[in-house]
């Protein structure tokens, strides 16, 4: 099949754009390159920078696309309090651009990056599908809104959305990972820290309803996800349904919980101080990714902490 990968020069967009392309799939990549790299891309795939809003992008690029996997969109949920007009045009009016052109041209399978913030706080752990969406910040409820518009696409586009959980980890091989400027993801600015030779590290928020007061959040591999995404390709090319599937381990880990893995598997340590909690970030996140295991056979390879930590903390030693 021939992919069309939105913000494919990024973290989670680069890696997929890697397993479809092992996987024997030919991959188009668009990319603003805002956010992303454009050394991250592989070099089997074509690169057109470019906006998902730009109609008469999507009008040149989208016929002979056999489907579509939007990984493009603003995703820090802090920022998206101070900006959220900027979220809500990203997130949504720009890819509906793209929904309109994809019904244009015959598009007619798209997968979707959601995200587990549609949940906001959930009222029961591990986390279903069935739970209710009520997003508590504007980066949640713009990936809802996009979900929304896909219903109201549904006569011409089968999508399946994922809603991940914490992606982390890193190419097994250490040849992509993790590389935001600036970084606000726990795993590696804790690792950055270590590397830098910093002897600190604040978390932020200590009295939350956990049992050791940090945050807790279910972890996986960005390989796992990759793997998914192309497992959901496949199985829309053979036409089936579309539907909506959490992307998790299962398993959640609190901020002291990672960080402690950090300073195990770098030999080093951190003294730890605590800042206010960060708005918009709920007390726990953990997923039931059942329905995904069952839809697709799919099931995390790299589950543990320890090796997701590993793999990170190789692709930052190489990358810096």
């Amino acid at each position: 099949m021939h992919i069309l990968v939105t913000g494919g020069a990024g973290y989670i967009g680069s890696i997929t754009t890697r397993v479809l392309l092992d996987g024997g799939h030919t991959c188009t990549v668009v990319d603003t390159l805002e956010n992303g790299h454009r050394w991250a891309v592989d070099g089997r795939a074509r690169f057109v920078e470019g906006n998902v809003g730009d109609s008469d992008l999507m009008r040149e690029i989208l016929p002979g696309i056999d489907c579509v996997i939007h990984l493009a969109g603003y995703i820090e949920a802090g920022e998206s309090y101070r900006h959220p007009e900027k979220y809500y045009q990203n997130n949504v009016h720009a890819p509906h651009v793209m929904l309109r052109q994809m019904a244009y041209a015959g598009v007619d399978k798209l997968v979707f990056s959601s995200t587990a913030a549609v949940y906001g706080e959930p009222s029961e752990i591990p986390i279903t599908e069935e739970a209710k969406t009520v997003p508590i910040n504007p980066y949640g409820e713009s990936k809802l809104r996009f979900e929304n518009l896909l219903d109201e696409y549904s006569d011409h586009i089968t999508s399946i959305r994922f809603r991940y959980f914490n992606a982390a980890g890193a190419m097994p091989d250490a040849s992509l990972g993790e590389d935001h400027d600036p970084e606000t993801h726990l795993i590696p600015n804790i690792l950055n820290s270590i590397i830098a030779g910093k002897s600190d590290f604040s978390i932020f928020g200590n009295d939350y309803p956990t049992p050791d007061g940090t945050c807790v959040r279910d972890y996986i591999h960005v390989w796992d996800i990759a793997r998914a995404h192309r497992w959901a390709i496949e199985a829309l090319g053979n036409n089936e349904v579309g539907g909506v599937y959490n992307l998790g381990n299962g398993n959640g880990f609190s901020n002291l919980e990672v960080l402690d893995t950090c300073m195990h598997a770098t030999g080093e340590k951190l003294e730890i101080s605590f800042a206010p909690p960060r708005l918009g970030d709920p007390a726990v996140l953990v997923a039931s990714a059942d329905a995904a295991k069952e839809r697709f056979g799919w099931k995390p390879k790299y589950s543990d902490i320890n090796t997701i930590i590993s793999h990170a903390y190789a692709w930052h030693r190489s990358h810096r």
